[in-house]
């Protein structure tokens, strides 16, 4: 099943339980965290595309406590990315490219890095800027 899963690029990490928790407006995404429950414990992570959002995004909570926002997209071939431990995404693809915290990447078919967004936490909501 994961073989078929990889193959034909389905992630694991769902969209938003709740589709009003985040908004995009002026290049900025604004994550309300009290409306992400995705985002409540460390290794949670909360996949974000659509409602003009120009690229798709993928919000990390990492063991520390803090946020890493990713450019939901392998360098490869462009599927969708999934948290493993410690900062750390894999490319859902069967290649399973694995990407640093930073972007850096690891191991798998891509050559290139990924794109890793500031996240700037102010209370209860995360905003992230995307240009």
């Amino acid at each position: 099943m994961e073989f078929i899963r990889r193959l034909l690029g389905l992630c694991r990490t769902p969209l938003p339980e709740n589709p009003e928790c985040w908004t995009f407006a002026n290049g900025v995404l604004e994550v309300n965290l009290e409306r992400a429950p995705e985002l409540r414990n460390p290794g949670g992570a909360l996949r974000l595309e659509g409602k003009a959002l120009p690229q798709r995004v993928l919000v990390v909570r990492d063991e520390d406590g803090g946020y890493i926002a990713f450019r939901n997209a392998c360098s490869h071939a462009g599927r969708r990315l999934d948290p493993l431990s410690n900062g750390r995404v894999r490319c859902c693809s069967v290649g399973k490219s694995t990407f640093e915290r930073d972007g850096h990447r690891i191991s798998g078919s891509a050559k290139k890095d990924i794109t890793v967004y500031p996240v700037e936490r102010q209370d209860d909501r995360l905003r992230i800027p995307l240009n």
